[in-house]
């Protein structure tokens, strides 16, 4: 079996295999990028799995005229820079001891050791520069089910880094079946382990669920999620019974998914902490959770919030209160952020000065905007 792709077939990237097999050495792309052209997603990075030392990946790469970047040699990765294309290239390893994230590993020139020590089955796929499919595990089969399997022992997989619970779900989130694509041995095993989370940094916990969130449909693996106790490790109070309607109101009105909406969707405690979202996230989170049992209509909500944000209050509200969302809230939500309010604190001074400055200006504000932003200036003024 071949896979196929215009990412394998550039010149640098080919270039950068014949780099190595040239030399008398193995040069087998794998992971993500295999997994991603099998299962025809886009090809975002490409990294590759040799025999090669790292020493050894840098001479040959400065010797061919490209660019070798150190960028976790004791870890036995060297990227290398070709016609500006980043190729990430590990030395085959193999465990030694295994301390959550900090792993003690060896390099080894035997491709089935390198396999063993990924996560998942479907991640362990390697192809030669031809094309040519490489499939030490049997994961192929598993990619064809659409089933996110752990390799070998599940508790072992697990404990070596506990953030693979995680990745568990968002993996199939994006690429599981949505029924049966949830391995359940993976789950007991899951389920016997997540007391672990609690050794993860809020970090790493924030962006994978991020990541998870964001995907086309993450409603049946939050489920899961729920099931095997994680949300409650994650998301303390977290209720994911509004996720899928949603989904389904975003799917029905071609809205792009968005992970801080769908975070507000599952409502809990407040997840800034716990997950360590960026000030920008924070912010944004915390005006969703906020408006969505506020009264402000569409046109107010684009008015004061724009209408990214404005749309999705809406679409909540939607979600939460089992209510027909509006397609036409789109063009109000539009016709409030395009609108600005025509007085001044100066056009009221000097009857007005101090707080009953701010509280005149707040007062002719909500009457402007009731009158569907129609009221003019001189209006409002002899209000």
């Amino acid at each position: 079996m071949k896979v196929a792709g215009d990412w394998i077939e550039t010149p640098a990237t080919q270039a950068v295999c014949a780099m190595l097999n040239d030399a008398g050495h193995q040069a087998l792309f794998v992971g993500g990028c295999i997994r991603n052209a099998l299962l025809r997603e886009p090809v975002s990075d490409i990294d590759i799995a040799t025999d090669a030392l790292p020493e050894r990946v840098i001479e040959l790469a400065e010797n061919a005229g490209l660019k070798p970047v150190p960028t976790g040699l004791k870890h036995g990765t060297v990227t290398v820079v070709a016609d500006h294309i980043p190729h990430e290239i590990t030395t085959f390893r193999k465990d030694v001891e295994t301390h959550g994230r900090h792993a003690v590993v060896a390099f080894s020139d035997d491709i089935i050791d390198d396999a063993r020590r990924r996560d998942f089955t479907m991640n362990a796929l390697y192809a030669k520069a031809d094309g040519t499919l490489v499939d030490p595990l049997g994961g192929m089969d598993d990619l064809h089910a659409r089933r996110v399997r752990f390799i070998d022992d599940a508790g072992q997989r697990i404990r070596e880094d506990y953030l693979r619970i995680l990745r568990f779900f968002r993996f199939h989130a994006w690429y599981g079946d949505p029924l049966e694509g949830l391995d359940a041995e993976g789950l007991e095993a899951i389920a016997a382990h997540v007391d672990g989370l609690a050794s993860l940094s809020r970090e790493r916990i924030g962006a994978e669920i991020v990541k998870l969130l964001a995907a086309p449909d993450p409603a049946m693996s939050v489920a899961a999620m729920r099931h095997a106790g994680v949300m409650r490790a994650v998301l303390p109070g977290a209720d994911d019974r509004y996720l899928a309607p949603l989904v389904h109101i975003e799917s029905d009105f071609g809205i792009a998914a968005e992970p801080l909406r769908r975070l507000a969707c599952l409502g809990g405690e407040d997840p800034v902490e716990p997950l360590r979202l960026s000030n920008t996230q924070a912010r944004q989170l915390d005006l969703l959770r906020n408006e969505i049992s506020s009264t402000k209509g569409a046109a107010e909500l684009g008015y004061r919030y724009g209408v990214k944000s404005g749309l999705d209050i809406l679409i909540l509200r939607s979600a939460l209160l089992e209510q027909r969302h509006d397609p036409e809230s789109a063009q109000i939500l539009e016709k409030g952020a395009s609108s600005h309010f025509p007085i001044r604190a100066a056009d009221l001074m000097p009857d007005y000065s101090g707080p009953a400055l701010g509280a005149r200006l707040k007062e002719l504000e909500q009457r402007w905007i009731a009158s569907d932003f129609s009221l003019t200036k001189e209006e409002l003024v002899r209000l």
